[in-house]
């Protein structure tokens, strides 16, 4: 009796882990359908700027003094690598920091770097590995362009006074609910697309060049830097409905399988009480 009861225990342990797993899925589920709108919104806009980004600093060339594109000696580079604050979403994390820590092993080999950490589970993981400036965890709280522009506009300003050389930003891309992309994408310098001398010449600014590089440039890299958080935001929502729906399915099973054994168990102890209550009849009818 003592073998049923802990199998009982079992099976009311694991019933209470399902429902927890299952209502994590269900609020994960409602919260990725908010986030998968808002960045499948965003992405063509901001893929489209981002493209005209680079054709604008190519062809402006040397006639506008662009800080945004300037290329120098890579001594010290900046990674800023977004997470989430939770954990339970599968290999959502780990993916992201397992990038995080290859790219910052490359890069110590020829130059200084620095972290800044947007998601506790990145300041945890990095803050032995690099030397961490900041961490902005809490804009999760309420993740909107403002407070995204606040950070881009820290980095920019720290890249054209020349703190830094090179800023990247690693994170996960929002494929579908199932697959999440690792990317490590350079921010600044701008990354410049290669035209010809003629396709140059084809453009006519208004207003002036200089202007277009003082609004539209930094405007379009706190656009890119803000998809990229709610391109990772849409991720980790997907990563652990995903990751509640395959515990939900493996605790279903295991709790089958423990009711399954405790119906052998019963039933062999039932058999066993009937064979001593007939075994004694027998002995006293002797």
């Amino acid at each position: 009796m003592a073998n049923l009861k802990e199998i009982r225990n079992r099976i009311s342990s694991v019933s209470s882990t399902m429902q927890i797993t299952s209502a994590m899925k269900m609020v994960s589920a409602a919260k990725l359908k908010k986030a998968q709108d808002a960045i499948l919104a965003m992405r063509p806009y901001s893929e489209k700027l981002s493209g005209l980004l680079g054709r604008l600093s190519s062809s402006i060339g040397e006639e506008v003094e662009n800080h945004y594109a300037e290329k120098r000696p890579v001594k010290k580079v900046l990674f800023v690598v977004i997470s989430s604050n939770r954990g339970l979403c599968g290999a959502f994390n780990s993916n992201v920091i397992k990038a995080a820590h290859q790219a910052i092993t490359e890069a110590n080999s020829s130059a200084q770097v620095e972290v800044i950490s947007i998601g506790k589970k990145a300041k945890e993981a990095l803050k032995n590995k690099a030397t961490l400036i900041a961490d902005h965890s809490d804009i999760f709280d309420n993740l909107n362009y403002e407070s995204a522009t606040e950070i881009s506009e820290q980095i920019i300003a720290s890249f054209i006074a020349k703190q830094y050389d090179e800023v990247r930003v690693i994170y996960n891309s929002f494929k579908n609910a199932a697959t999440q992309i690792v990317k490590n994408e350079q921010l600044l310098p701008i990354v410049q697309e290669q035209t010809s001398e003629t396709t140059a010449e084809d453009y006519i600014y208004e207003p002036s060049a200089e202007e277009m590089v003082n609004e539209l440039i930094p405007k379009a890299l706190k656009v890119q830097f803000f998809k990229a958080i709610r391109d990772s935001f849409a991720s980790e929502h997907g990563a652990r409905m995903t990751a509640m729906h395959k515990a939900t399915d493996n605790a279903t099973e295991l709790r089958d399988q423990l009711k399954l054994t405790y119906n052998k168990a019963r039933q062999a102890a039932i058999t066993n009480e009937i064979l001593e209550i007939v075994g004694g009849a027998e002995a006293l009818n002797d």
